[in-house]
């Protein structure tokens, strides 16, 4: 078993380490007071050829591995979790249901958009009364001589308003007895879409975070993303792999604030040396180390199993269910760390334990995960 990275990932994790800190870091408190979403960085990302960076060259894409885009996601997050987000579900919720369910014209004419950074990816599953359950989808689809007629809301998407495109799920079948669900492709220019970016949110104020509303929007026939009625399993598989992403990014975030946290305990002098000093703080420290390096593993682990085509369902809920729940523990001692100012936004360590809370609730919340757990040993 050989846990060192492969040369490959050692240079994107040093290539992602030097962008995020020239290029997202000097600004990220700013972007959190004022919402700004943070475009210019996703262009020069674009220019790196990192939009697409775990698909095929052939898409445009990096041809790199499912670690690789966790390192990238990880490194994103640990300065600024709103621009680590916005990665993550580009490429694992748009990204990935195109290249994994698309048509050989599809993928040409959506994912390569998607890889070369002249789109970004965005995924409708979530709506008012359907999140957790998300089999209860209302959003309907009417298959019409002149295609499918489509009608409902979505709402938590990420990335619409910056989006050509998305995929999102909807019923085909409307029958109490027969829940069928369909995932399309819809561009976002059509007539009677309407995306909202309205959300007050606690955290990762600079990401895009949208409703969707539909109404009556007509796209082709064969507009339609894989198999008709086939759309609710399709995207269980891609949440599959976008917990791998909210992993990373609680891993990331969890970092940032770690390195903070130690840092200012090496700073604050009180009763004559600093707070690294006291053995109370240092085992917060040793604490907050170890969980995040364990973390870190397993949200590889869940990789390296989808890197190698086997299962990784159950390592994808435990990679993000406990990565999530590390996240808000470290960002909550960094801050105890930091005493009242921590509390200040100046200290950024606030700002990392808004943006954690997100990751116990995006993508299935921690009762989700636990529940897929539960059934993947058998209970």
């Amino acid at each position: 078993m050989n846990f060192d990275l492969t040369k490959e990932q050692s240079m994107i994790q040093k290539l992602m380490r030097e962008f995020a800190e020239e290029e997202v870091a000097p600004k990220a408190d700013e972007r959190d007071k004022t919402g700004e979403f943070p475009s210019g960085i996703f262009k020069k990302m674009a220019d790196l050829s990192l939009m697409g960076l775990n698909f095929p060259e052939d898409y445009g894409g990096g041809g790199a591995d499912t670690i690789s885009f966790a390192i990238a996601v990880e490194e994103l997050s640990r300065v600024c979790a709103s621009t680590g987000i916005t990665y993550s579900a580009h490429i694992s919720l748009g990204c990935a249901p195109i290249y994994l369910f698309g048509s050989e014209e599809q993928k040409k004419k959506y994912l390569i958009p998607l890889c070369t950074g002249e789109s970004l990816g965005s995924f409708g599953l979530t709506e008012p009364n359907a999140g957790s359950d998300a089999a209860g989808t209302q959003t309907s689809a009417d298959k019409l001589a002149e295609g499918w007629l489509i009608q409902g809301s979505k709402c938590f998407i990420t990335n619409a308003s910056h989006a050509k495109f998305l995929s999102l799920t909807a019923r085909t079948n409307i029958t109490k007895s027969n829940r069928e669900i369909t995932a399309f492709i819809v561009p976002t220019d059509l007539n009677g879409v309407t995306i909202k970016d309205n959300y007050l949110k606690l955290g990762l104020k600079s990401s895009n975070t949208t409703e969707i509303f539909l109404d009556k929007v007509l796209i082709p026939l064969e507009n339609v993303l894989g198999e008709v009625g086939n759309g609710f399993r399709q995207f269980l598989v891609t949440l599959d792999g976008g917990r791998i992403g909210i992993g990373a990014m609680a891993v990331g975030i969890a970092q940032g604030a770690f390195e903070l946290a130690k840092k200012y305990a090496g700073q604050r002098i009180q009763f004559g040396h600093s707070l690294s000093k006291l053995q109370a703080i240092q085992h917060k420290l040793a604490d907050m180390a170890m969980e995040i390096e364990i973390a870190r593993n397993y949200v590889y682990k869940a990789a390296w199993l989808k890197d190698k085509g086997r299962k990784f369902t159950k390592e994808a809920s435990i990679c993000k269910l406990f990565a999530s729940e590390v996240a808000m523990r470290v960002c909550n001692q960094a801050i105890q760390i930091h005493g009242g100012w921590g509390y200040i936004h100046d200290f950024k360590v606030e700002r990392f334990f808004r943006d954690a809370k997100l990751t116990e609730i995006g993508e299935g919340t921690s009762e989700i995960q636990r529940n897929i757990i539960a059934r993947e040993i058998g209970c």
